[in-house]
């Protein structure tokens, strides 16, 4: 995976972790398992960190995809995309067949696929 995918993944990593926190009832639940919730402020610190290593626009648009889905950037798994579970084109599955990885958007639902 390129370092954009990476800072992607991570930063949708820190997005969810901040959702589950800031929801009351998970966070009950989490605290009643003993974690402990009290470093907002450091996830909300390192999601600025990560998010200022991302190209402006494409930051926009994961901002805009993430008041929809929970999970934007997701994998391809074979030839359908794991967010929407849609068959992606053979072209694309073609286009993306060698080494190189790049920036891909599902044709179905916009979501930002990565291959592994």
């Amino acid at each position: 995976m390129t370092d954009l995918l990476d800072a992607l993944v991570e930063l949708q990593d820190i997005d969810v972790l901040l959702r589950e926190v800031k929801d009351p009832e998970i966070a009950s639940q989490e605290e009643r398992m003993g974690f402990s919730l009290e470093h907002v402020e450091n996830l909300e610190k390192a999601r600025r960190k990560v998010a200022s290593q991302i190209d402006e626009k494409l930051l926009q648009t994961y901002e805009r995809m993430s008041r929809r889905f929970a999970r934007v950037v997701v994998p391809v798994e074979g030839i359908v995309c794991a967010g929407c579970r849609m068959s992606l084109p053979t072209a694309s599955a073609r286009r993306h067949s060698s080494v190189a990885v790049g920036i891909e958007n599902c044709e179905n639902c916009g979501r930002i696929l990565y291959r592994r």
